[in-house]
């Protein structure tokens, strides 16, 4: 996501150099520098994950909503280096620290920054546009004048003090980075709730605005570096002016280092530059994409590829010594032959503790090569505001093809596919059209067609990968919230014959709908079978159970906040109604073309699209008899749906007496304590129910918990004879909607 590229001068003084160049009286100066420049940059990533989780919860729980945001923070990075590019180099001195003055204090009309309940996503909108739209007005100008201190403080500083060099003031820039990073998933979300997070960081960025102001408006060139900026001027017309009437731009043109023109970079240069930035960054969104659509988009899970990229940023820049070519083409290749070995269909089952280490250490080393070839090609400091326009412009363009582009061009996840197929073409051009001969080692005929040969098994095998996830679909359609794809199939079924007229097969095909990489519906293609639950639902599941037990009551009243197939509307009967609550439009268009479920029941349908828990907080009580939660994105779960104040909210849409129905089958995560420690506080019964597969009639392994009153559980002894009765666990602590950990429950 969002970089912060060094303002290191290529062969520039060294850092003890720069310090024996400091004089003892401006100390104090550098103090305030670093402490604004310090605190800009933990500012700048504390708030990234803050405000990320605080609207997760709007926009359904799903990883997208982390991608648009990585994509709004890189293009307000980019709008903020392009406005301090403009600032330094065609205003004035005397009216650039008026101008960022007056901004940091118009941006303060806009704290604190926790959104408003009138920027809530409403049905029907583009989610991303709508991310977009809400980040702009919450933190947009906060947001965009934190990006811009640090690379505009450290060219003041160094124009305005000849000689002195901003290297310590770029390391506090990087440290606090990386500190509000690691600070975040670790200190602030476990004990500070959302409201607070928002609080005190509008109250640390208005204590900031105020500092950076007053350095702005006061600590501004002085006369002497004036004068002799002027006087070694090469033109009467630059030597003439008065030194705080010339811009930046102009100071630097009077300088004697400056008499000759240095030459523009060339346009295959700035390509490279645009290509290697934006590699990375694509990199950073699609592994975060990856990982969290198979777990739970939750901070920890965004904080770890991100800080990654940063680290590789900040070892890549500070000295040549981190990036050693050799060493990182070696461990690139073994990072990219890992992670597409993982991404074949095949593997998707790969334990949580392979998965994370194995992405994360290859977009470590992607990175490294591409940050690494950034380093080794930026330019004089003639040019530098050139070069970080041109990086931060290449991480946003890729973050845009992952975040806006991807969804509506791909039918399937494909951007991580492609993003290392352009890794590897990025390594193939550098090592062909290196000039330098840093590659000289692996430059003979054999050592190039070794390379070329690696390069194109790459490139097969992530084809492969591609036609390999779309082979077998009869449909696959991909918007914000996921991959739906439907495909079909087919088993054989052998039956026993009575009077010893020995086995009959029977060719059963079937229907199943596959999110992302988890399927979540299956129908027999059978007229006579296809209103049959199956999957997750079956008639020894936790929803078959305790429908099942409600028959003989009248009519019931049933909530399900997910939709997939539709699967759980077999279980209808003629006077029941039967309300869905779906986010996803496109599971809803699925669900009627391609299924039967909603069509064939007999009860009263009624779909509710948008997030449930918006959905259902927005609706009067409707005194559900069961109300089941199965509303998963591939294998992540929305953490916003099991916190307590969802089950709040789920009791007071059931009647009294009414049953919660929890789908918690994870192949990463154990959920029973989160539910447990939730119906302890609401003093509730809970009841764990697992059923086995049987596949011959399309059912899958499954775990619900079923959740309700005591007295109510007693009264239909079905419930409790189906499951374990799970003891209260009141010494586990709630997921709220300030606080979740994925940490105990890992498998």
């Amino acid at each position: 996501m969002t970089e912060t590229p060094p303002l290191l001068i290529p062969g520039g003084t060294s850092q003890s150099a720069a310090a024996a160049a400091v004089p003892s009286g401006r100390r104090v100066e550098i103090l305030a520098y670093g402490a604004v420049i310090f605190s800009a940059a933990f500012l700048l990533f504390l708030v990234q994950p803050l405000i990320a989780k605080i609207i997760l919860p709007w926009f359904g729980g799903v990883a997208s909503v982390w991608a648009v945001c990585l994509l709004f923070f890189q293009v307000t990075l980019l709008l903020g280096y392009l406005y301090a590019h403009l600032l330094a180099t065609r205003v004035a001195w005397r009216w650039q620290g008026r101008v960022h003055a007056a901004l940091l204090a118009l941006s303060l009309l806009v704290l604190p920054i926790f959104p408003r309940p009138s920027l809530q996503p409403r049905s029907g909108g583009d989610p991303a546009w709508q991310i977009l739209w809400l980040l702009s007005l919450t933190i947009g100008l906060p947001f965009f004048l934190l990006s811009t201190t640090s690379p505009l403080l450290q060219t003041w500083y160094s124009r305005s003090r000849r000689g002195s060099s901003p290297y310590r003031l770029y390391s506090l820039s990087n440290a606090g980075s990386l500190l509000a990073l690691l600070s975040y998933p670790i200190l602030v979300e476990p004990n500070v709730g959302n409201t607070h997070q928002a609080v005190g960081w509008s109250a640390a960025y208005a204590v900031l605005a105020l500092l950076c102001a007053a350095l702005a408006l006061w600590l501004r060139p002085s006369t002497s570096s004036a004068g002799a900026a002027g006087s070694q001027g090469n033109t009467a017309a630059a030597s003439s002016l008065p030194h705080q009437e010339r811009s930046a731009g102009e100071a630097l043109a009077a300088s004697p280092a400056d008499a000759q023109p240095i030459p523009k970079p060339s346009g295959r240069t700035q390509a490279l530059w645009l290509a290697l930035a934006a590699c990375g960054s694509a990199l950073l969104l699609a592994v975060t994409n990856h990982i969290t659509q198979n777990i739970a988009s939750v901070p920890f899970l965004w904080v770890i590829p991100l800080a990654l990229y940063l680290l590789t940023f900040i070892l890549c820049f500070a000295s040549a010594r981190w990036y050693r070519r050799g060493l990182t083409l070696r461990l690139l290749f073994i990072a990219i032959g890992g992670m597409i070995y993982a991404l074949f269909p095949a593997y998707n089952g790969l334990p949580f503790v392979v998965l994370v280490p194995l992405f994360c250490l290859g977009l470590f080393f992607c990175c490294l090569f591409c940050h690494g070839e950034l380093a080794h090609r930026k330019p004089d400091p003639a040019h530098l505001t050139l070069f970080y326009v041109m990086v931060a412009l290449g991480g946003a363009l890729g973050a845009a093809f992952v975040a806006l582009l991807a969804p509506r061009i791909f039918s399937g996840f494909y951007e991580l596919p492609v993003a290392l197929g352009l890794c590897v073409v990025l390594v193939h051009i550098v090592h062909n059209y290196e000039p330098t001969g840093a590659f000289r080692r692996l430059r003979s005929p054999l050592a190039r067609l070794a390379v070329a040969a690696i390069i194109a098994g790459f490139l097969a095998a992530l084809v492969a990968v591609v036609r390999q996830q779309e082979a077998g679909a009869l449909v696959s359609v991909r918007n914000f919230y996921g991959v739906l794809r439907v495909e079909e199939g087919g088993m054989r079924v052998m039956f026993a014959q009575g009077n010893g007229a020995g086995e009959r097969t029977e060719d059963r095909r079937f229907r199943v709908l596959v999110n992302g990489t988890i399927q979540h519906g299956l129908e027999f293609l059978d007229p006579h079978r296809r209103d049959r639950p199956t999957s997750y639902y079956g008639p020894d599941s936790g929803i078959g159970v305790v429908l099942r037990a409600l028959e003989g009551g009248g009519p019931l009243r049933i909530g399900i906040v997910g939709l997939g197939a539709g699967t759980i509307a077999a279980y209808g009967r003629p006077g029941d109604q039967y309300a869905f609550y779906e986010i996803n439009p496109l599971v809803i268009e699925v669900a009627h073309r391609w299924f039967h479920y909603l069509g064939d029941s007999r009860a009263a349908i009624r779909i509710v699209p948008g997030d449930a828990r918006l959905s259902l907080e927005s609706e009067p009580a409707r005194n559900f008899d069961v109300l089941a939660v199965d509303a998963f994105t591939s294998d992540s779960i929305p953490v916003h749906l099991l916190t307590l104040q969802a089950f709040e909210l789920y009791f007071r849409q059931l009647q009294p007496r009414g049953v919660l129905a929890l789908h918690i089958s994870n192949r990463y995560l154990q959920l029973e304590p989160v539910v447990e420690a939730a119906a302890a506080r609401l003093h509730k019964e809970a009841v764990l129910v697992i059923n086995p597969d049987d596949h011959s009639r399309g059912i899958f392994e499954s775990v619900w918990i079923l959740v309700g009153d005591p007295a109510g559980f007693e009264a239909r002894q079905q419930i409790e004879a189906a499951g374990d009765i799970l003891p209260p666990r009141r010494g586990d602590r709630l997921w709220t909607d300030n606080y979740s950990s994925l940490f105990p429950l890992l498998k």
